[in-house]
């Protein structure tokens, strides 16, 4: 009865951002439900998946741990799972159990709407699942798929090839594509507004989001010799349609303002609560002393915009140290904690695929000969929408600097640049990809692990869930090696 109030007190009012924060709309009986209603509350899910959210580690943090991007302040015994390395079927098992039974469940429900009317509707759905699935065959391989999200019909999915669900995704954002046109053709179509809390009803952005998630598809196969012909046949699909790729950060915000769990997720997590102290997440998190080194090494100015510097000076802490110095001198306040370039305030917009991504995709897509234009110039875009979000000056002169890894000119492996500034421009912002880039290409080089990691390396996967193991038994495939067994690209 309280979520259907909930959906009647939506409905009778003219839904205000705030209302879109409340993520309690149900899904389950769509035809009750107006698709202006449930496509704000799937796009906070997105948000909040991907960028964190209080009480709540997701894929940015996950990412961020295992990039040794971040680290554990003194006083705090927060990360000590993320530094073992421990993949359990505990560990981060909430990436999978948010993304089907909240944001994928959400999603779907405007793919059930009847009639050509809410064809707009329709084809967001399937960009955001498709960006959605990416992620769970990133992360676990082999995935429910095809009978998923059937709500009673199918309680038990079978699980999918992750191959066949990438293939398949992109057929999902051809068809995306395909229903916009449609739409843009009929009168009486359902154009989203102010209920679209990405792109507010332009779909031409839409179409082009689903172009960039198709080319990410796309690159992260380009090591496989069998794929060539797909991929070159693909790139030429998405050339031939031209409404191109992302031109400005794609990012949610439904109207975040300073009240308790109305905050932008990250702000929330490690900037300041609704009353104006400091999260306890964000004086647990710091910078690692290698990020911090690295970026020195490099002149990069983006490192006081990433980590917060002290008035001692930035101050990071290895993964995984044990003995913190008796003097104090790596609590909260002397260390390098999460910066002001990703903690701008409450109502900062939370980007779920950045420009800086999209422009590193097409660098390398570039190399590989997929498209036509300058690989340099997309790369050096990239450094300069990273810089760009981050609210950092100097990108022209930072990736002329002569430096290898940084200056396209001085970098003989174009690759390994691409994907290191790729790590740079993620970090805080989506690392997740970084991690997932790195288990593709093992870049960036000689990246440091925990010093309480339990493995040589960091996991490559994780295992699938203990919820799913306990619901669906009977479908889950043998428990992967975390450690060994890549996900299909990586092979």
């Amino acid at each position: 009865m309280k979520k259907i109030l909930i959906v009647l007190l939506f409905t009778l009012s003219v839904v205000s951002c705030s209302d879109f924060l409340d993520v309690n709309t149900d899904p389950n009986n769509p035809t009750e439900v107006n698709p202006e209603l449930v496509l704000p509350v799937a796009q906070v899910y997105t948000a909040n998946s991907t960028q964190d959210w209080v009480g709540t580690r997701m894929y940015n943090t996950f990412g961020s741990m295992m990039m040794y991007n971040w680290s554990q302040s003194d006083g705090f015994s927060w990360y000590w799972d993320e530094f073992q390395y421990l993949v359990t079927p505990n560990f981060y098992d909430q990436l999978w159990d948010n993304t089907y039974t909240n944001t994928l469940k959400q999603y779907n429900v405007l793919d059930l709407y009847e009639g050509e009317d809410y064809n707009n509707y329709k084809a967001i759905s399937k960009i955001m699942k498709s960006y959605h699935f990416q992620m769970l065959v990133d992360t676990y391989g082999d995935i429910p798929y095809t009978e998923a999200l059937q709500r009673g019909a199918i309680p038990l999915p079978k699980y999918d090839n992750a191959e066949f669900v990438y293939d398949d995704l992109i057929a999902e954002l051809s068809n995306a594509i395909v229903l916009i046109e449609a739409a843009e053709a009929n009168p009486s179509s359902m154009v989203p507004g102010t209920d679209d809390a990405m792109f507010h009803g332009d779909m031409t952005a839409w179409k082009q989001l689903a172009n960039t998630i198709k080319m990410r598809i796309l690159v992260r196969q380009s090591g496989m010799g069998s794929k060539q012909g797909f991929i070159q046949a693909e790139f030429a699909k998405i050339m031939n349609e031209g409404s191109g790729f992302l031109t400005a950060d794609a990012s949610v915000n439904p109207g975040y303002f300073q009240e308790e769990r109305k905050q932008n997720p990250l702000w929330e997590s490690y900037g300041q609560t609704a009353a104006g102290d400091g999260a306890m997440n964000g004086n647990a998190t710091c910078a690692t002393d290698y990020i911090l080194s690295y970026l020195d090494a490099k002149s990069d100015p983006r490192i006081d915009y990433l980590y917060e510097e002290p008035a001692t000076g930035h101050l990071g802490v290895p993964q995984g140290l044990e003995n913190y110095p008796p003097d104090g001198s790596l609590e909260p306040e002397f260390v390098s904690n999460v910066g002001p370039g990703l903690l701008k305030g409450a109502d900062q917009d939370a980007p779920f695929f950045s420009l800086a991504e999209s422009l590193f995709l097409q660098a390398e897509a570039a190399t590989h000969g997929y498209i036509s234009g300058s690989a340099q110039g997309f790369y050096e875009s990239g450094i300069t929408a990273a810089f760009a979000y981050l609210g950092a000056p100097g990108a022209a002169a930072y990736y002329g600097n002569g430096m290898d890894l940084v200056d396209w000119s001085a970098s003989p492996n174009k690759m390994e640049a691409i994907i290191t500034q790729k790590w740079l421009a993620l970090n805080g912002v989506n690392a997740f990809e970084s991690w997932v880039e790195y288990n593709r290409t093992g870049y960036p080089s000689n990246l440091p692990i925990s010093t309480y990691a339990s493995q040589a390396d960091r996991p490559v996967r994780l295992e699938y869930p203990a919820s799913e193991i306990s619901s669906n038994g009977g479908n889950v495939p043998n428990q992967p090696d975390a450690f060994s067994d890549k996900i299909f690209w990586a092979n």
